[in-house]
């Protein structure tokens, strides 16, 4: 069902709590909200199909944004807070933004954003923009005429750095009509309407963003963390009974890193499903949060692309120890060089089948990239065993996941070789008890004489001042030569093999 139906029929019941402030939405506040964003973007001159962009810290206002976008039968594009100016830029004209609101807080970036023609900020003023609750009370609170569904396109970096906007067909028919999404959260996860969803992460990602709108279908209760602190997280648990979460594994590792009668002071039992994705989880991680959460952990697989999806609940992890599950959505085949479908056991690049295809915004070679014969990749190495169940061994594209955010080393490279002092350089992951991997750069300096402790400073700081900080190396080493082959091909494996415990025979 949509909000507007649960803001009928019970209109005071709580759909948004923020965490830290405390702030509220009733579903029939949230309703109101929902149809003066939509107003005010018909007012400003949006028609169906075309783009709005959010550029906000995690807030009260986000959702009834997102919903204003929704039932006006506009594309909503959520950019990362943590993209630097040109990033940012890139994003909002490549969408074809034609309104975009940003936090005060992200005012230095939001002000480079010049290509949109209606830009609102909230919070407090930006030059060049207007309140948007200004914009919004002068507006009417009653729907707007010509309702349609709308949905959101988000941007995923590519192979070479550059952000991918992931399209779908717009939807068709009435606002409150079913999608698998939903389908897939009542079915796994069991949503329901007396649900109590904790979200800790940035709403624009995917699947905070998707589960939290999900979850107001259901006409649950989503509170909102502003900002992850596991100490934090466990306080709300126990406050507001959370039914429901979803978290990525670093998030697992701080909470279970928290002194032991810390995590016993709170009350865990009202929890009846935390959710995990977005990056590998360590087995003994898993085992450990499943000790002390119960057989209440349930692990998905799957991209913001939506081409495939796998799902295992603790019971059939503890037999499949290490699996990402069974597939839900789409067949999976094991494809190896040659594009051979692979038998069980045997490793290989993994594909979904008959899934949803993949289509990038403005890209087709991109497209081209990942979707072909044998269905769509995200770009990962694994086998199925015997019994259809998923385990995912490497990243083709040596993609780097850091506290659940994919980082694309080739980005980053190309900033460091600018540096003067570097004749060539490599990104890539490394292990990382916190955040599953983080980012290292093993250079090789035009002097030797220059390699230590000031130049990894420097080129550290180098990076942080032109690429968001999640991207920037963590630390450097360096070396007098990378292995590079004749024709430029720079054997990446060789470097990441120092760095990573040989795996089992």
């Amino acid at each position: 069902m949509h909000p507007y139906i649960h803001a009928a029929n019970m209109p005071e019941k709580t759909a948004i709590i923020m965490a830290n402030s405390g702030e509220r939405l009733t579903y029939a506040q949230l309703e109101e909200r929902s149809n003066r964003a939509a107003q005010l973007y018909r007012k400003c001159g949006l028609k169906r199909g075309d783009n709005v962009a959010i550029f906000m810290e995690n807030s009260i206002d986000y959702l009834p944004l997102c919903w204003g976008a929704q039932r006006a039968g506009l594309i909503f594009t959520c950019i990362s807070t943590k993209l630097m100016e040109e990033e940012a830029d890139y994003i909002v004209k490549d969408c074809g933004a034609k309104l975009l609101v940003a936090s005060v807080s992200l005012g230095k970036v939001a002000q480079a954003l010049t290509s949109v023609p209606h830009r609102f900020s909230v919070g407090g003023a930006i030059p060049g923009y207007e309140p948007l609750e200004e914009a919004l009370a002068a507006v009417p609170a009653s729907r707007i005429a010509d309702e349609s569904p709308g949905r959101d396109m988000l941007y995923s970096s590519g192979t070479t750095g550059r952000p991918k906007g992931i399209i779908g067909p717009l939807p068709e028919g009435e606002i409150d009509q079913a999608d698998t999404m939903s389908a897939l959260a009542g079915a796994l996860y069991g949503f329901t309407p007396d649900m109590v969803y904790l979200s800790p992460a940035p709403l624009y990602h995917a699947a905070p963003l998707r589960y939290c709108m999900s979850v107001q279908k259901f006409g649950g209760t989503v509170i909102i963390m502003e900002k992850f602190d596991p100490e934090r997280f466990l306080e709300l648990v126990a406050e507001h009974k959370v039914t429901h979460s979803q978290v990525v594994p670093t998030m697992f590792v701080r909470m279970l890193k928290l002194p032991e009668d810390v995590r016993k002071a709170h009350d865990v039992s009202s929890i009846r499903c935390v959710i995990h994705a977005a990056a590998p989880c360590p087995v003994e991680v898993k085992e450990k949060m499943i000790d002390w959460f119960g057989e209440r952990i349930y692990e998905y697989y799957s991209a913001t692309e939506g081409s495939g999806f796998t799902a295992i609940s603790s019971a059939e992890w503890l037999k499949k120890k290490g699996s990402v599950g069974k597939s839900m959505l789409g067949e999976i085949r094991i494809l190896d060089d040659e594009d051979n479908i692979l038998p069980p056991g045997r490793e290989g690049r993994v594909y979904f089948h008959g899934g949803p295809p993949v289509a990038y915004h403005n890209a087709p070679e991109k497209t081209a990239e990942v979707q072909g014969a044998h269905g769509a990749t995200f770009g990962d190495i694994g086998y199925v065993d015997e019994d259809g169940y998923l385990f995912l061994t490497d990243r083709s594209s040596y993609m780097i996941i850091t506290g659940g955010v994919n980082v694309y080393p080739q980005e980053t490279e190309n900033v460091l070789i600018m540096h003067p002092k570097v004749a060539d350089v490599a990104v890539i992951g490394v292990p990382s008890d916190e955040l599953g991997e983080e980012v290292k750069a093993v250079v090789q300096p035009r002097d030797w004489a220059d390699a230590g402790p000031e130049l990894a400073a420097e080129l550290i700081a180098f990076c942080r001042d032109r690429l968001s900080h999640v991207k920037c190396p963590r630390s450097v080493d360096f070396d007098p030569e990378l292995p590079r082959h004749d024709t430029g091909k720079l054997y990446k494996r060789l470097v990441k093999d120092r760095y990573w415990p040989k795996a089992k025979a």
